[in-house]
């Protein structure tokens, strides 16, 4: 698939150099695409992979991820030219100051990217674990699980594929209203692993018996 990277960060990184390492065509997303770490990024990702103003990012690809800071989604999505129709993969968090969410109860950050990109296919997904989770997924051998919503089923389907490609298992919790659990289970993360001082070498597994 053709996937575009909106954001150059640590997540933006990971699941683009592991996308492309998986044959997939990746184009990284950034205000200042012939910057060193952006260039960097795209010849450690190879595989024809290439860097492009967000909006050029975004035009060429079928899946768009979103992988800027919560606080940047209101000011980045309606700068990304027309989604409709594209499978777009909110893997943000709506994090307010003291690691309190931002909405919550009526609504989600998800939800929120629903209503800014009308027509798109937004899926939660890559939102509940770091960014060395995402570039490696495996404890022990055994897969740690990604959590994923939406409402659009065929989406789904293709980002699930995109997570299994990285290695993990995946669980559906539902339509995308299910954002609102799933960016508090961000916040469970962040927790554990700073303020509890646990590091980021910590996942979430949904066990079965």
């Amino acid at each position: 698939m053709k996937i575009a990277i909106i954001g150059t960060g640590s997540v933006g990184r990971a699941l683009g150099v592991g996308w492309a390492h998986k044959g997939h065509t990746v184009i990284f997303g950034s205000r200042q695409p012939a910057e060193v770490k952006v260039q960097q990024m795209v010849a450690v990702a190879g595989n024809g992979a290439w860097a492009a103003l967000p909006d050029a990012a975004a035009a060429a690809a079928e899946v768009v991820v979103l992988a800027v800071p919560g606080t940047a989604v209101t000011s980045t999505v309606p700068t990304l030219g027309d989604l409709n129709g594209k499978i777009v993969v909110d893997a943000t968090n709506p994090i307010a100051p003291g690691l309190q969410l931002a909405v919550g109860h009526t609504t989600s950050g998800a939800e929120q990217v629903a209503a800014l990109a009308p027509g798109a296919h937004v899926i939660k997904a890559f939102n509940t674990t770091g960014a060395e989770n995402m570039a490696n997924p495996m404890y022990g051998g055994e897969p740690i699980t990604m959590f994923i919503c939406g409402d659009d089923a065929t989406a789904k389907t293709a980002v699930a594929q995109l997570a299994q490609d990285l290695g993990f298992e995946v669980a559906d919790v539902g339509n995308l209203d299910k954002a609102r659990l799933l960016e508090p289970m961000a916040l469970v993360w962040i927790t554990l692993a700073m303020p509890q001082g646990m590091g980021r070498n910590i996942a979430f597994k949904l066990v079965r018996r």
